[in-house]
């Protein structure tokens, strides 16, 4: 099939791939370097002076013309940022705490600093994921239901693994812990484990009370799961597994029961 014969929900997953933040937000600087954005009411309700306690100033500097907010770069920059990400937390303006670091990287995709996962939406950070499509040798796809206690899109459908690339990760390291642990299934007894390419996203977040904006690069492989073989959910982050025939899971996709990222994921491995 071409993009001339996608069906209407594919429109509609790329259209909801990229939107503007729901609210207006102020750039965040590392140094003099843009790596986010937030909410421009944030910090005006969260105790800075937790930040000046540490050492770490929180400054109002203009960036092309306009106020941006900016924390120290170089050797600071993760302390600076984990301070800020704690001041978040104790405001009730931070997402789900992790305790896991992710990258915070430049433009030019230089890292300059790691933050605490929890942040990196409140923050407007770029993130990285991965996820895995996995077929049966007669064209089947496994999916899974996300857990109904997540704190993003409970209880929808999703493609079978899809995770976080966190600091200490490759994306290779990071599609082998996240099929273990999603899915119980180690990528070495997969069939034909291939890059299918990658999506990005930007829009509004609900995480923080609706504060949040997501920017995410997801790369996507797909690989063949031998007959036999079914997932086995290991964290508690999957609620159930489903085998669906390419007309149910295209069923499930025109209802709008995946995830954003899942559907145009899906899309891409449909060949749309």
């Amino acid at each position: 099939m071409t993009a001339a014969t996608a069906p209407a929900w594919v429109a509609a997953a790329r259209a909801r791939a990229t939107c503007g933040p729901a609210a207006p937000r102020t750039p965040l600087l590392l140094g003099d370097e843009r790596v986010g954005s937030v909410d421009a009411e944030v910090f005006a309700k969260i105790d800075l002076k937790r930040l000046l306690d540490e050492r770490y100033q929180l400054l109002i500097v203009e960036h092309e013309g306009a106020p941006a907010w900016a924390l120290p770069a170089g050797e600071d920059a993760t302390a600076a940022l984990n301070a800020l990400a704690r001041a978040l937390r104790a405001a009730g303006r931070c997402g789900p705490w992790r305790d896991e670091q992710l990258a915070v990287c430049g433009a030019d995709g230089r890292r300059l600093a790691t933050v605490e996962r929890g942040a990196v939406r409140v923050l407007g950070l770029a993130t990285q994921a991965v996820h895995l499509v996995g077929c049966t040798a007669d064209g089947a796809m496994w999916v899974q239901q996300r857990a109904f206690d997540k704190p993003n899109n409970p209880g929808m459908w999703d493609t079978l693994m899809g995770g976080m690339v966190s600091a200490a990760d490759s994306l290779a390291s990071a599609v082998e812990r996240e099929t273990w642990e999603e899915a119980g299934l180690r990528v070495a007894a997969l069939q034909g484990v291939a890059h299918g390419g990658h999506v990005e996203f930007a829009q509004p977040s609900d995480e923080a009370g609706g504060c949040g904006y997501m920017v995410e690069r997801i790369d996507w492989f797909r690989a063949q799961v031998p007959e036999g073989m079914a997932p086995v959910n290991q964290d508690g982050e999957v609620a159930r597994f489903e085998l669906l025939p390419r007309a149910a899971l295209l069923e499930r996709l025109a209802r709008g029961a995946f995830t954003p990222e899942a559907s145009l994921i899906l899309a891409a491995a449909l060949g749309w």
